[in-house]
């Protein structure tokens, strides 16, 4: 396994390392408010950190180059909350389409876009079918929300519920950056899905099968969901290796992926 970034090589260095199954990985974030409990760092902080131990978990004959963090994301959802830095819609996109370009000039195809932040997803899935169309690239995206739950490790409520601010996050935090987590200031803060809309069936933020556009707000007035006081670092530890493996698994399937299916159509 290639454990250097892709910027830590040279020109000549990175030819080298970019045979046909090399995998490009592109970690994405955002800053932006966390409540009053964890900074605005934390997505930073997350992927981050799930990418190295991913990268630790590889086979060796898995070559993987880490591209640098895009730090800044798409955080629409967010930007009534002082701290938030955000791009929009259309400048985010145009970020990760040429970012997929650079790359396919230096001559790799397999991209993965790993992000921490789910507001990113919507520019990620544009931008991967334009880098598909335009440079024959397999664009792979990918949010640690959508991995399998741990059913034991939290109530079933709050991996539907505490995606912002909530248990799982603050579990990674307590893990990752413990000095960085206000213990003074863990509370629950129900959304609105399972409050207000708790009789509906079909209607929701993110849960169910029809989701309306929502600002942080709208799902609490604190601007974010979950109950902070189950997490422990303990479980932020196997949380994150949880996040590892299924990111490494990806990565090693997008290297095994046969190309030659996208060179036939």
């Amino acid at each position: 396994m290639e454990q250097r970034g892709w910027a830590g090589h040279t020109r000549d260095g990175l030819r080298h390392c970019l045979d046909e199954n090399a995998v490009a990985l592109l970690p994405l974030a955002a800053v932006e408010q966390h409540g009053d409990h964890l900074p605005l760092a934390t997505d930073q902080i997350i992927a981050d950190g799930v990418v190295e131990a991913a990268l630790n978990r590889l086979p060796a004959e898995v070559t993987c180059l880490r591209l640098p963090t895009v730090a800044i994301g798409e955080s629409t959802e967010h930007v009534n909350h002082a701290g938030t830095l955000s791009l929009s819609s259309a400048t985010f996109e145009a970020v990760l389409r040429e970012i997929g370009q650079s790359v396919s000039r230096a001559g790799a195809r397999r991209l993965v876009m790993y992000t921490s932040h789910g507001g990113n997803l919507a520019a990620m899935d544009t931008a991967a079918l334009d880098l598909r169309a335009r440079e024959g690239m397999l664009v792979v995206k990918t949010c640690h929300f959508d991995f399998p739950a741990i059913p034991a490790m939290f109530p079933e409520r709050e991996w539907q519920e505490g995606l912002h601010g909530g248990a799982l996050e603050t579990a990674l935090m307590l893990h990752l950056a413990p000095d960085r987590v206000n213990r003074h200031q863990l509370s629950h803060r129900p959304s609105i899905e399972f409050e207000a809309l708790a009789d509906f069936r079909w209607l929701g933020a993110e849960t169910r099968a029809a989701r309306f556009a929502w600002l942080a707000e709208d799902l609490h007035p604190g601007g974010i969901t979950g109950d902070a006081r189950l997490a422990n670092p303990e479980a932020g530890e196997k949380l994150l290796l949880h996040y590892a493996d299924t990111l490494a698994g990806i990565i090693a399937e997008t290297a095994k992926f046969p190309l030659s299916t996208f060179d036939q159509a």
